[in-house]
């Protein structure tokens, strides 16, 4: 009898099929907006980026829209897209809970925090002075996460029903105090506002030259522990008995996860719903093995983002929405439409 071998990938056509959508979302993303970019035009433009096209007849504002506007602007929606739905993909596995998100611990209120708090204050028009508010909510998320993690912890475990409750109670404690400092800081309160629905404060290629690493390291991270997410879902006694690190596993899970929601919500603000719907999408079409559904997620999370900013941007054009409003008008119907479609038996 021929033996046969499983392949740790499976079938490469969910790739093949979400990589080709997030291509089409991103050459959408370059071409529509306020001023639309011809096809041909926008092809040559992204070409010359790594071959030497002759673009004396493309119209220098043309060159500048793509180069400097909407191209950093595309691949830093990408890439905060994927941190999200991998982010949240690996906290539904982590708590075996469907309704788990990346903000399940306190990250966006923790970073919304650190925005507002930043935003309080008038900073100078300079890199130095714009790059304030990202790197004041990076700190405020992380720190908030490391708070949680410290409350939940029991001895030497960390049990997951409590680290949820202090995620709970400390996201509330910093909820209160970005309202209190929005209502005493008037000035700023508009662009607060539009930080917290969803708003980078920063453009050009710095941003998505930022992220790009914490990003990927922590993406990685989750992608090792894709193994131990699959035999998590049978409980952390059989995790045990099957030869895991169940502590160290949701430690890393935990901090990786963070990690590159932190950095996402640093640059493009709270936009919700992604981290929740890209996963539950990609595990609905293409199966639960997180061995997959991690970059399948990623990948959907980076197309549906992309999407929602392109809508932001068209819908009143020229008012440019936040994204965040987009994603949540767009998610909670889709969303309730998932779950009756499931009716009631999630695919885990």
């Amino acid at each position: 009898m021929k033996a046969t071998t499983v392949k740790p990938f499976g079938d490469v056509r969910p790739y093949l099929v979400n990589g080709l959508a997030l291509a089409l979302a991103l050459c959408f993303s370059v071409v529509v907006g306020a001023v639309w970019i011809p096809l041909q035009t926008m092809v040559r433009l992204l070409a010359a980026l790594v071959l030497p096209v002759d673009l004396s007849d493309v119209p220098t504002a043309y060159q500048t829209i793509v180069h400097n506007v909407r191209l950093p602007h595309a691949f830093l929606m990408a890439l905060s897209g994927a941190a999200l739905a991998s982010s949240g993909a690996a906290y539904q596995g982590l708590f075996r809970n469907p309704l788990a998100d990346p903000y399940l611990i306190g990250v966006a209120s923790g970073a919304g925090l650190g925005a507002v708090i930043a935003l309080a204050f008038h900073w100078p028009a300079t890199l130095g002075g714009w790059m304030v508010v990202p790197l004041a909510a990076f700190g405020g998320a992380l720190l908030t996460v490391l708070l949680v993690y410290r409350l939940a912890k029991v001895n030497q475990s960390l049990p997951t029903t409590t680290l949820i409750l202090a995620g709970v109670a400390v996201s509330s404690f910093a909820t209160a105090l970005t309202s209190f400092i929005m209502l005493r800081s008037r000035d700023e309160l508009y662009r607060a506002m539009a930080w917290l629905l969803g708003g980078s404060t920063v453009n050009g290629w710095t941003p998505v030259w930022a992220a790009f690493p914490y990003i990927l390291i922590g993406f990685l991270v989750l992608w090792s522990l894709s193994h131990a997410l699959n035999v998590l879902q049978f409980g952390e006694e059989q995790a045990h008995q099957l030869g895991i690190a169940v502590e160290r596993a949701k430690l890393l899970l935990i901090l990786a996860a963070s990690l590159t929601t932190a950095t996402a919500v640093s640059f493009s603000g709270l936009i919700g719903f992604i981290g929740l719907i890209a996963p539950h999408t990609m595990r609905l079409i293409w199966g639960p093995d997180y061995r997959r559904l991690l970059p399948l997620s990623a990948l959907g999370g980076s197309c549906a983002l992309l999407l929602a900013d392109l809508l932001a941007r068209v819908a009143l054009a020229p008012q440019v929405l936040p994204v965040g409003v987009v994603t949540a008008l767009a998610g909670a119907p889709f969303f309730l439409w998932l779950l009756r479609r499931a009716k009631s038996e999630l695919i885990w």
